[in-house]
C-alpha cells in the first residue's frame, strides 16, 4: 500500500512539473527578479535579497520616527515648541550609521560588478550582436561569420514557424529566429549598433546581462547559461517608435543539438529551426523546488 501511494505521488509530481518546454519570462504579479539561469544572475538575486535586510528595517524605522513626531510633537500636545537645536549623540549616529550601512552595500556590490565586467580569458563561444531599428542581428564569428536577423514574432507567422503555444512563445517577447547557444559554455558577447542608428541596450534578465549597444562602438559582456530552455529579454534603451517591439530570445540547448543546428543553419536556417524545435519541445521536467520558489 505504501509503495502504491509513493508511486501515485511520483506520478502526480511528474504530471505537475512537466511542460512542453522551459520558457523563462516575466509573469503576472511578479514581485521578484526572474529565476537565475547563470552564476552572475544568482549573485544578482542574492544581492537583491541581501539589500532588503537593510532597506526594510530602515523604512520601518523612518516610518516609526515619523509617527512619533506626528503624535508626540503635534501642536495640541506641545503648545510651546522645543527650541533644541543641537544633539551631539544624534548627529554622530546619523553620520556613522549610514557610512557603515553603505560599507555593507559597497563590498558585495563591487564584487558583483567585478564578476560582471571581467571577461572570460578563453570563452567557448563568441557572438556578435548588432542592434538596428528595430531588430537584432546575430553573428557567429567562429562559424565563418554565419549571421541572421531576429525580429518580433508576428501572429500570422506562428503556424508556419511552429510557435503557436503562447505560453512558450508569448506575444511581444517571442521572435522568429532565436539566438541559439550551448548549455554550460562560457559565451562572450560583443554588442554594437549600426553606425547610422541610435543607442539600444541588450538586456536578458535571467542571465544578469544588460549592456548598451552604441553606434560605431563595441561593448562586450558574457554569460554561462546553466539550464536549457528559451529565455526572453528586451531592448532596454528607448530607441524610437518601435522600441517595445524589439525583444530578445535566447534558446539554450545541449552541445550536440547546438552543433547540429549550427551545421544545418549555415545552409538552411528555417529547416534548422524546425528540426531544433521538434527536438526541444518534448516533455521537460522542471525542478519542483524551483517551481515552488516562483
Amino acid at each position: 500500500m505504501k509503495n502504491k501511494a509513493l508511486a501515485a505521488l511520483a506520478t502526480v509530481s511528474c504530471l505537475v512539473t512537466a511542460s512542453g518546454a522551459y520558457a523563462d519570462k516575466p509573469v503576472d504579479w511578479q514581485i521578484d527578479l526572474q529565476q537565475a539561469a547563470t552564476p552572475i544572475m544568482e549573485e544578482v538575486r542574492w544581492f537583491n535579497h541581501y539589500t532588503l535586510w537593510f532597506i526594510v528595517p530602515i523604512t520601518l524605522l523612518v516610518l516609526a520616527l515619523l509617527l512619533v513626531v506626528v503624535i508626540k510633537f503635534r501642536a495640541s500636545a506641545n503648545p510651546v515648541p522645543s527650541k533644541t537645536s543641537h544633539n551631539t549623540a544624534i548627529e554622530v549616529v546619523w553620520t556613522v550609521a549610514p557610512v557603515v550601512i553603505l560599507l555593507f552595500f559597497s563590498i558585495p556590490s563591487f564584487q558583483l560588478l567585478t564578476a560582471q565586467l571581467t571577461q572570460p580569458e578563453n570563452p567557448d563561444l563568441t557572438i556578435k550582436v548588432t542592434a538596428t531599428q528595430w531588430k537584432w542581428t546575430y553573428e557567429y564569428p567562429d562559424a565563418n561569420g554565419f549571421s541572421f536577423d531576429s525580429l518580433i514574432l508576428e501572429d500570422k507567422d506562428r503556424a508556419a514557424l511552429g510557435k503557436e503555444d503562447k505560453n512558450v512563445y508569448p506575444r511581444l517577447l517571442a521572435v522568429d529566429n532565436e539566438l541559439v547557444v550551448p548549455v554550460n559554455k562560457e559565451v562572450r558577447v560583443i554588442v554594437t549598433a549600426e553606425p547610422s542608428d541610435v543607442i539600444h541596450a541588450f538586456a536578458m534578465q535571467s542571465f544578469g546581462v544588460k549592456i548598451d549597444a552604441v553606434p560605431g562602438r563595441m561593448n562586450e559582456t558574457h554569460f554561462k547559461a546553466e539550464k536549457e530552455g528559451i529565455f526572453y529579454g528586451q531592448c532596454s534603451e528607448l530607441c524610437g517608435k518601435d522600441h517595445a517591439y524589439m525583444p530578445i530570445a535566447i534558446r539554450v540547448v545541449s552541445e550536440e543539438k547546438y552543433k547540429a543546428w549550427l551545421a544545418a543553419a549555415a545552409t538552411d536556417l528555417p529547416s534548422a529551426y524546425k528540426a531544433l524545435l521538434a527536438s526541444a519541445d518534448g516533455p521537460k521536467t522542471v525542478d519542483v523546488a524551483e517551481n515552488g520558489a516562483n
